[in-house]
């Protein structure tokens, strides 16, 4: 992936190679983790005001110290990834690193979340994109069940395994909530021949398999959106909530917000009143509810999807 145009070109490279001269073994990972413990935390003042002076003037010194204030977080991330990843770490920390410039640019002070927490996103995003990319000669993440396959189906197999169980395509499809085709398939896919994604097609050819691959991963601004708006719509819903007492929090907690809600019958036993009373009930908390929301957040409709799963 393209480092950013106007990213600080001071951020510490990645080195996979020794020095000329070394006298003993170089190692890389090693190197880096001792060459950033340099750079100092920041505390959540520091981290606004750098922000803030980038995004408003360009001052790349300001992106460089938010930047190099967080290449620990996406270690930490790479770590995390590596199981899925078994060769150089060194790769996932790099693409990675790209992220966090991206987040950098990216990033607006003035929402009122953290940079470590918004940076996470594109560290993220990038290091899984590297990762599917780069895997197998077909690439493997191209749909929300092979996604929920490629880091899950070993794992699953391996599982049912250790407790004597036999494991069969239809088993893991159950357990993983995909078609058994898609299990056979992905199975497939990640016991196959690996070859670089940069070698030619044919011995005539210069064009790449990676020419060939569409970019289909969901934009990290859209994932960011979906996540924050989640957040927000939770913390809205446990603040309203403080504010029921009695039938009104418990048709709340067991009809509105529970996976598996009681009837209007069920409610009704509980509290020695009718069905039509309860329903009554559960209107006038939807009803202050909606207005309550509509109060706390400007754009009720871009949480449209979320209020649905609460109704």
């Amino acid at each position: 992936m393209p480092v950013p145009a106007d990213a600080p070109a001071k951020v510490p490279a990645v080195r996979s190679r020794p020095q000329r001269g070394a006298a003993v073994a170089f190692d890389p990972l090693r190197a880096y983790l001792e060459d950033i413990k340099r750079y100092p935390l920041l505390t959540r003042e520091e981290e606004v005001q750098l922000s803030i002076r980038y995004r408003e003037k360009g001052d790349l010194d300001a992106a460089y110290k938010l930047i190099t204030s967080n290449l620990r977080l996406v270690v930490k991330i790479a770590m995390d990834f590596q199981r899925h990843w078994m060769q150089n770490l060194m790769d996932l920390i790099q693409e990675g690193n790209i992220g966090l410039m991206q987040a950098a640019k990216k990033f607006d002070p003035y929402r009122g979340y953290k940079f470590s927490y918004y940076a996470s996103f594109w560290i993220k995003a990038y290091i899984i994109k590297f990762i599917m990319d780069n895997w197998k000669l077909v690439k493997i993440g191209t749909t929300q069940a092979q996604r929920k396959l490629f880091f899950n189906l070993r794992k699953e197999r391996e599982r049912l395994e250790a407790q004597g169980i036999e494991v069969s395509p239809k088993m893991l499809s159950q357990r993983l909530d995909v078609k058994e085709s898609e299990v056979v398939e992905m199975d497939q896919r990640l016991s196959s021949w690996e070859i670089s994604l940069d070698a030619p097609l044919d011995d005539n050819s210069e064009d790449t398999h990676k020419a060939f691959l569409p970019a289909d991963v969901q934009p990290v601004d859209e994932q960011l959106a979906d996540h924050e708006a989640k957040e927000i719509l939770h913390d809205k819903l446990k603040r309203f909530r403080k504010t029921l007492k009695g039938k009104e929090a418990v048709i709340f907690d067991q009809r509105l917000l529970a996976e598996d809600p009681l009837t209007l019958q069920e409610i009704g036993d509980k509290f020695g009143i009718s069905r039509e009373r309860v329903r009554q009930i559960e209107s006038r908390i939807k009803k202050n509810l909606k207005a309550y929301l509509e109060e706390q957040i400007e754009d009720l409709e871009s949480f449209q999807e979320s209020l649905l799963d609460v109704k």
